[in-house]
């Protein structure tokens, strides 16, 4: 087991910690899994879910993290606008309950829950398909609702366009439909970061091209196809792109997309932070675990709690403190605080 030095742990207590990824909602909506309470392990050893909660979450440093909400793909459009209606609620409702949590939307909001101790949850869409039986979309959102971001598309196709998955193929058209192009633009008048994890490479570039050239754009889980290339990662243009635009890219824990070389430990991750910061430059670089989002987390990074095996990589291979601190949170923060 890696030791973590001094260092490490003053750094990750010190430090804003913001996983702009946490599939934390999907096992809670299941089944009732209570993010508040302190949870032992996760499922199987390292896979699947139960990678994190807010005891965890708090031991490791986190300060804030983009809580997604996931939809069902297989429900009609109707019924997946109701359920994410019912799901935003409820997420906004037990964060209200629960004053360990605070919702934020703004860098006013997360300075003021980080002074008060309070995590920030920045909640989030995986899959704007969950709004495309919306009557009038991005503006049937329930007025002053805490949308901060949202993915065009997830695993599968929809109206919006095509995903970087297999099941791209279901489909011919492989870019933004009109319906996503007018998407885009909507999110970009109502502040809305647009996420372009998971979109296909023709998708990924019909929305930089119609995207507000004057604001950043966001991949938030993603690994890079510089070290290992796999349907789900960036290559080196796409990883520019979001350079140029002032965005971030947060590099996921999933051990299957950034696997290499045999490794399936947190070096992996660095390796992958690396060469983007190699393409991109220190500022573009975050963390998305994807915890609980039914990944394969590294070996030595089974759960939220272990997050400082990874700033110890990081302190190993020779980095800053200035660097480490922009990935795990102030590169984030600036594009908030521009935002």
């Amino acid at each position: 087991m890696t030791t973590i030095s001094p260092q490490t742990h003053s750094l990750c207590q010190d430090a804003d910690i913001i996983d702009l990824h946490l599939d934390i909602w999907i096992p809670k909506r299941l089944w009732g899994y209570n993010p508040t309470k302190p949870h032992k392990n996760a499922w199987f050893g390292r896979h699947f879910f139960g990678h994190s909660d807010l005891p965890r979450m708090n031991q490791a440093g986190y300060t804030g993290a983009m809580w997604s909400i996931t939809t069902n793909p297989a429900k009609l459009s109707n019924a997946r606008w109701q359920t994410f209606l019912e799901n935003l609620f409820e997420l906004e409702q037990f964060c209200d309950q629960h004053q360990e949590l605070m919702i934020c939307r703004n860098i006013e909001d997360y300075r003021r829950a980080k002074a008060q101790g309070q995590h920030a949850v920045f909640p989030s869409v995986q899959g704007a398909n969950a709004i495309s039986g919306a009557p009038e979309g991005i503006a049937s959102l329930p007025q002053n609702h805490s949308i901060s971001r949202m993915t065009l598309v997830h695993l599968t196709p929809s109206v919006y366009g095509n995903t970087s998955s297999p099941a791209h193929m279901l489909h011919g058209h492989k870019g933004l439909t009109d319906a996503g192009k007018s998407l885009v633009e909507a999110m970009n008048q109502a502040n809305i970061f647009v996420d372009l994890a998971h979109i296909h490479p023709d998708g990924f570039w019909d929305a930089v091209n119609v995207h507000d050239k004057t604001k950043p754009i966001l991949v938030t889980h993603t690994g890079v196809q510089g070290v290992t290339p796999h349907w789900r990662n960036l290559d080196d243009m796409q990883i520019k792109a979001i350079a140029d635009s002032g965005g971030v890219v947060g590099i996921m824990f999933a051990t299957n997309f950034l696997k290499h070389n045999g490794k399936r430990d947190a070096s992996i991750i660095v390796d992958h932070l690396e060469h983007l910061i190699s393409v991109g430059g220190e500022d573009i670089a975050a963390i998305g675990t994807d915890f609980d989002g039914a990944i394969s987390a590294p070996t030595d990074l089974q759960t939220v709690d272990r997050f400082p095996v990874l700033v110890e990589q990081m302190l190993t291979r020779g980095w800053n403190e200035t660097r480490i601190r922009k990935v795990l949170g102030l590169n984030f923060l600036r594009v908030l605080e521009g935002w």
